[in-house]
């Protein structure tokens, strides 16, 4: 069995559930490697399997002059070696087929950006990669269009897929979480994950001195999407988490502070543990004579 297949079943057979998390992008590698010894030092107390997450590259920030990280080769060279040292499975994201064959080379999970869900040749050109991929549900998408996104996936040869749910689009600067779609994304049979800091954003909503806008977000209500998730049974909960969210260069506002997450990690396990929902509840339609 490859190495990756067998971090897919090991993920997939977890319980209460995984955990995708990290900060948002590389800042520096004096940084990256702090949040990963912190991070992982949290999860391994609570028994929970990690996935560290953080991006080379933001490309799709709302405006030009946003911080977007030190780039492909470099970022990559910072996360093989966080690899290396906390010997930490990687997720990172790409945004270009051309991207998918050098981060294979090091992430174990390439993650395809929720803008980005539906581009065919990205998830093939990641899929070939014969890394797991976790693909992101578009802000615009229903459901549904998960099943195809995965399936695509699937027909390039790689069985290694899970679908990422991280809100819908509420009018123009907003984002709502329908936790009916935890359910619903399990028609894509593979693991689903909960984002449940990117949920909270709040896209182009905050207007900046001088001019211009950037994203804020509800920080104070990840744990109440986090609850709800991990209640309805997800399989993986991805989050940002960072040490200075208030100076965080990128998502500031959607970051979940490293001295809060020990204690979140733990109300969310003691919640899950005692949730059925990872179980399809069977409804008696029979009439009842009770």
């Amino acid at each position: 069995m490859d190495s990756s297949t067998a971090l897919y079943n090991q993920l997939t057979e977890t319980h209460p559930f995984f955990v995708l998390a990290g900060p948002n992008v590389i800042e520096s590698e004096q940084h990256i490697l702090q949040m990963a010894k912190q991070i992982k030092f949290v999860t391994s107390k609570l028994g929970l399997s990690l996935v560290f997450k953080s991006s080379f590259d933001k490309a799709n920030r709302t405006s030009s002059k946003s911080f977007r990280g030190p780039g492909l080769a470099e970022g990559l060279k910072i996360l093989e070696k966080v690899k290396i040292t906390y010997d930490l499975p990687i997720v990172t994201d790409v945004h270009e087929s051309s991207q998918c064959e050098a981060v294979g080379k090091v992430a174990d999970i390439i993650q395809i950006p929720a803008f980005l869900c539906r581009q065919t040749d990205l998830l093939v050109a990641a899929a070939k990669t014969g890394k797991i991929v976790n693909i992101k549900k578009g802000q615009f998408c229903a459901p549904s269009v998960m099943t195809n996104s995965a399936e695509k996936v699937r027909l390039a040869g790689n069985q290694n897929v899970m679908v990422c749910e991280r809100g819908t689009m509420f009018g123009y600067n907003d984002l709502i979480v329908d936790p009916r779609n935890f359910e619903w994304m399990r028609e894509a049979n593979c693991p689903v994950v909960a984002d449940v800091t990117h949920a909270l954003q709040q896209p182009a909503g905050k207007k900046l001195e001088g001019g211009g806008v950037a994203s804020g977000g509800l920080r104070e209500l990840i744990p109440c999407v986090a609850r709800t998730a991990v209640a309805v049974g997800v399989d993986g909960l991805f989050m940002e988490v960072h040490d200075d969210p208030l100076n965080a260069p990128v998502d500031g506002p959607t970051q979940w502070p490293l001295r809060h997450l020990e204690e979140l990690l733990e109300e969310l396990v003691a919640i899950a543990r005692v949730s059925k929902g990872k179980k399809k509840f069977k409804i008696d339609l029979t009439p009842f004579r009770g």
